[in-house]
């Protein structure tokens, strides 16, 4: 269920105002755990969430018209953040792990989807000098991005681990006052 509500949070820090956050989603963590804990089944879920909040984000927000295609290098990265975190955190979750799915995911989304807009947009020129003004352009967004994930992340495993070590602690502490 947790899972489940994650991407509602993810759903959630996309579409309210959120001026003061920095650009915070809970997008990346949200699918990374989905993907750690949830059958590769119900996929489908945050699939269409998210696809339903890019839609919403693009005509009711932005009042652009919706083009399928722009997004399709998204919706791939959504899937495969749900596949990385099922490959990745599902048998076995650590913090390196952890870890290695905060950076990659973030690192993936802006490396695809930064090319993607070079490639496809017309808005810099198909030279390396404007790959580079492209990719220079998406820092501050992977910067937040990758901050988000991490703290999404770092909620999502690590507050259960701490509950458990704690409780381990009171019941240790209680046998040892016996």
């Amino acid at each position: 269920m947790f899972a489940y509500l994650l991407v509602l949070l993810a759903v959630l820090t996309r579409v309210l105002p959120h001026a003061g956050w920095w650009n915070f989603t809970a997008v990346g963590g949200a699918l990374l755990y989905f993907g750690a804990r949830r059958p590769l089944r119900e996929m489908v879920f945050p699939l269409v969430a998210l696809m339903a909040t890019d839609y919403f984000l693009t005509v009711h927000s932005y009042h652009y018209a919706f083009v399928w295609g722009a997004y399709a290098m998204s919706w791939s990265w959504y899937a495969a953040m749900i596949v990385l975190g099922m490959i990745l955190l599902r048998s076995r979750t650590t913090f390196l792990r952890v870890a290695a799915g905060v950076v990659l995911g973030p690192t993936s989304f802006y490396v695809l989807t930064n090319f993607a807009v070079w490639a496809g947009s017309g808005m810099y020129p198909h030279t390396m000098a404007g790959l580079e003004t492209c990719m220079l352009a998406g820092i501050p967004f992977y910067r937040n991005d990758l901050a988000s994930t991490a703290i999404v992340c770092a909620l999502a495993f690590g507050v259960p681990v701490l509950l458990r070590r704690m409780n381990l602690v009171h019941v240790s502490e209680a046998y040892a006052s016996k």
